[in-house]
């Protein structure tokens, strides 16, 4: 069946079934990749994009319920200048990647969380930021949020 979406502003069609996750289609067909596959099941967050300014794991979200909704990937945080988006700067400086697989959409969480509380406490973070990294870079990542809070 055939479905256009608003992926980082620009409207693409794609022909899939209803209940194809959201994470294929922008992968397989919007080319997208920077979006990742972890676990398939909504628990590890390495799939997450913004749908409507919302963190959502798009490992599960079918792409009918996408259609109309504006989606933004990693690819489109920064807005599409060629520049880093703030978030991905302070990743850099505060050396938060290890092994990198969950960090895009670990930004795209924390991109979340900042949209709605510019500056949150430890038991925001706490509470908000649901994603996995398996390498341990929750410190990192926690320097990362409060200097972006205090910017």
């Amino acid at each position: 069946m055939p479905y256009t979406l608003n992926v980082n502003g620009k409207t693409v069609s794609v022909d899939v079934e209803a209940d194809t996750p959201l994470l294929w289609v922008l992968r397989d067909d919007v080319g997208l990749t920077g979006t990742k596959y972890g676990c398939g099941v909504a628990a590890c967050g390495a799939c997450t994009v913004h749908v409507d300014g919302e963190a959502r794991r798009s490992c599960v979200l079918p792409v009918s319920q996408a259609e109309g909704r504006k989606i933004v990937t990693i690819e489109g945080l920064a807005g599409g200048d060629g520049k880093r988006h703030r978030i991905q700067a302070a990743w850099i400086e505060h050396q938060v990647p290890q092994c990198g697989y969950c960090q895009s959409g670990m930004i795209m969480a924390v991109a979340a969380l900042l949209a709605k509380k510019p500056q949150p406490t430890d038991a925001d973070i706490d509470a908000q930021l649901q994603n996995i990294c398996r390498c341990g870079t929750l410190p990192r990542i926690r320097r990362a949020i409060h200097a972006l809070a205090k910017a």
